[in-house]
């Protein structure tokens, strides 16, 4: 599996199965065996998907040493401050069954994140973490939280897709030292997406699907990819995507599909801030 290295010097597998979405916890915990089957060696999962004892119920199934594989969670709003990170932080650890986590993200870019980071901070010179990071926050939110702090983010787990590119953003939080993460990179089907003329003709030229394309887009950016499916061929499926290259021809057509806006949400919208606010979920 190709790897990114963070700026702290931890790898990061470039392709990761994600399991949001997947609450039933028997699929859950059957996806993550399944992934890791089929060669998947990172997981990302979050508090709020309320997966993660299941998660940890199929990595402690699959049969594969800790070591070898990469796992990610996230802290949910309602925990984001100093005492609510650690707090939470060991929840999440006894939840999934681990001695440590890979990868700790602050989940959304609310409450007190910079008593959250701090805590990180601490995890994570304490050996609990071995890298933290941020989701969904923009790139001066980013930037401000690296300043006044001792350390960078080491990951920003941002919405990529075809037709929400972020390519300026891409390139500004790689020259923060920060690396992208895509969640959503198949924009949950949105957009007839995987029939989209552009990204099915390109895929005919190298007997690749859609999401093989996307993919293939993503980690030629640098880009960590998210992928999310229950079915193990699909699995199998996205992770078959370094036998082909994409040529500067298809990247400008992919650029054409570029909408320039969320497909889900916008982060800076007031009532989905108060929404989240109110959203308590006892984790």
């Amino acid at each position: 599996m190709q790897t990114v290295t963070l700026n702290n010097g931890v790898e990061v597998p470039i392709l990761g199965f994600g399991t949001f979405q997947i609450t039933d916890a028997q699929q859950a915990e059957t996806a993550v065996i399944e992934a890791i089957k089929a060669g998947y060696r990172h997981i990302d999962t979050a508090q709020s998907y309320m997966n993660e004892e299941a998660v940890g119920r199929g990595i402690a199934k699959s049969g594969v040493a800790r070591e070898e594989l990469f796992i990610t969670t996230k802290i949910w709003v309602e925990n984001v401050s100093y005492d609510g990170a650690l707090s939470s932080f060991e929840r999440s650890l006894q939840r999934l069954g681990l001695d440590y986590i890979d990868l700790l993200l602050i989940h959304q870019p609310y409450s007190d994140v910079y008593g959250a980071w701090r805590a990180m901070q601490t995890l994570q010179k304490q050996g609990k973490v071995r890298a933290i990071g941020i989701s969904n926050f923009a790139v001066d939110r980013a930037v401000d939280l690296a300043e006044f702090n001792d350390m960078t983010p080491q990951v920003n787990q941002i919405e990529i897709n075809p037709f929400q590119q972020q390519t300026k953003n891409i390139a500004a939080l790689k020259a923060e030292g920060i690396m992208p993460e895509a969640w959503a990179p198949f924009a949950e089907g949105k957009n007839d997406i995987f029939h989209n003329a552009i990204l099915v003709a390109i895929g005919a030229k190298y007997n690749k699907s859609v999401a093989q394309v996307i993919t293939r887009w993503l980690i030629e950016q640098d880009v960590i990819v998210l992928a999310k499916s229950v079915k193990p061929e699909r699995m199998s499926e996205n992770l078959d995507v370094f036998d082909f290259e994409l040529t500067e021809a298809d990247k400008q057509k992919i650029a054409e599909l570029n909408e320039g806006e969320s497909q889900f949400f916008s982060h800076t919208d007031p009532e989905m801030i108060r929404w989240m606010a109110s959203r308590k979920m006892d984790v």
